[in-house]
């Protein structure tokens, strides 16, 4: 698989490729090859300091900050020019590090990303920068100025779209970054650090660190660092809103998700199944907003099951570098004993297996994982109440629509949701009451200009939309004369 080949011995700070303070390094595994495709440095303490440092001092006495939005606007359409140019390095090298299927990497990776930076990019001039308010107690300006030097902490199984979700609106509200990949997916940081080189962005506003879990907990409990922004696990979401909160840093977590597909008695199975094939198994699995819980009325379990044998039986499970794949290897050999955990403990519990369980046959390298779709699971079981993050979804029926809403609300997350019913205004009435942070009717997305994130275990905040931009502002209010409010108004 032939990718772009980047500058791998150093790390960018400042705006340049520099040398590394220690000589750690992170080997970064292909998890079809089982082989080492290249070397990264591991950022030490003393890296992130100067990091922090260089960004901090872009904040506080360098030009973004106080640049008009249409010039921060403009760097911003620049690095999607950048994007789209190199599309297919990007996608390649994605599929390469983390296994995600090229034909996924292509769409959800690399082009979705360039869609969301682009929502950015229209939404800037609509929010709410500045307003002036009016009172017979008082006159008002009241602004929302950049939060400062952010951290900002991405996973390996979207790593260009989170780093994009949390960067662009950091950058256009004025803030410079810190950003750490992850160790299993570091090299589309690279290349996209090479993109950013091209765009203008003035020296030290994005500064990028790999870097393993101690030195990872350094960076977000730095003093210098005003704002954490993290997507990942929730336990490693705690750790860090507990980090935060002895300092009062402010702090976005999105985390882990268990979501629920509710199919209705009238729900075209058709749209259903299409839906499950592309939103549920999604990038091997390995997708927070996977809709993993199944629950669908009795009266439509049996129809619905032959179709899932159906389904996953005409899934090509393979090679990622195959546009043909529909189902990779998952991130790490250590991912694979984990999902293969679920499994068992699935069987031990009393739930069967109703297509898969195992590893696919003819594939001796490679950390793969057959599709696996459970069958008798109660929602109590481990596998419908803990996150998988592999192929492995469960089958839970319901006898009434009430049943199905408090299914689909008895979980520690509230990410993401779906409900299928030949009833689009009936499905709205549905989702109303299912508490996640976005719902799709009859599978369809809310795109870009909405936020996302979730209730309860699934985070804190909001991403993208307008709502996106608020995680990167502080509000500030200035009392004005009345003479100064008249000329401002």
């Amino acid at each position: 698989m032939a990718v772009w080949q980047g500058n791998y011995s150093k790390l960018y700070i400042g705006g340049q490729w520099v040398t590394p303070a220690g000589d750690e390094s992170i080997a970064v595994v292909s998890p079809f090859t089982e082989e080492v495709v290249a070397h990264v440095p591991a950022a030490s303490r003393a890296d992130v300091d100067r990091a922090v440092a260089v960004a901090r001092d872009a904040f506080d006495n360098g030009p973004w900050p106080r640049m008009p939005l249409a010039d921060r606007l403009a760097v911003l359409r620049r690095l999607s020019e950048e994007l789209a140019s190199r599309h297919e390095q990007m996608a390649t090298l994605i599929s390469q590090e983390m296994g995600c299927p090229i034909a996924l990497s292509r769409t959800m990776q690399t082009a979705g990303g360039r869609l969301l930076l682009d929502s950015f990019i229209d939404l800037a001039p609509r929010y709410e920068w500045s307003t002036l308010r009016r009172s017979n107690t008082g006159n008002a300006l009241v602004t929302r100025e950049p939060v400062g030097v952010v951290a900002a902490v991405v996973p390996w199984n979207a790593p260009l779209l989170v780093t994009l979700l949390k960067l662009v609106p950091a950058l256009l509200s004025g803030c410079t970054v810190v950003l750490k990949p992850s160790p299993e997916a570091p090299l589309d940081a690279y290349l996209f650090a090479d993109m950013l080189g091209e765009t203008g962005l003035p020296a030290g506003v994005v500064g990028i660190l790999p870097a393993h879990r101690d030195v990872s907990e350094y960076l977000v409990s730095h003093q210098g660092v005003d704002k954490v922004s993290f997507t990942g696990s929730t336990a490693a979401g705690r750790r860090i809103a507990a980090r935060c909160g002895q300092d009062l840093r402010r702090v976005t977590l999105e985390l882990g998700g268990k979501s629920a597909a509710v199919i209705l008695d009238d729900a075209d199975l058709d749209v259903a199944m299409e839906s499950i094939r592309a939103l549920s198994l999604r990038n091997s699995g390995q997708a927070c907003s996977n809709k993993t819980r199944i629950v669908v009325s009795r009266t439509r379990e049996a129809e619905l099951l032959d179709r899932m044998v159906e389904m996953v039986g005409s899934l090509n499970v393979g090679d990622p570098a195959d546009a043909a794949t529909h189902v990779g290897p998952v991130v790490s050999a250590r991912q694979r004993e984990c999902v293969e955990g679920y499994i068992g403990i699935g069987r031990q519990e009393g739930a069967k297996v109703l297509v898969g369980g195992g590893r696919p046959a003819g594939l001796d390298r490679g950390w793969f994982v057959e599709p696996t779709v459970f069958t008798d699971v109660e929602p109590s079981m481990r596998i419908a109440r803990e996150e998988i993050f592999g192929p492995v979804l469960s089958v839970i029926g319901f006898d009434s629509e009430d049943e199905a809403v408090a299914i689909a609300n008895d979980s520690d997350y509230g990410l993401n949701g779906s409900v299928f019913t030949s009833d689009p205004e009936h499905a709205l009435a549905v989702a109303r009451r299912i508490r996640t942070g976005t719902v799709e009717l009859n599978g369809h997305g809310a795109g870009f200009h909405a936020p996302i994130g979730g209730f309860k275990d699934s985070g804190i905040g909001r991403e993208a939309g307008l709502e996106g931009f608020d995680a990167y502002v502080e509000l500030k209010s200035y009392g004005l004369p009345a003479a100064l409010a008249d000329a401002l108004s």
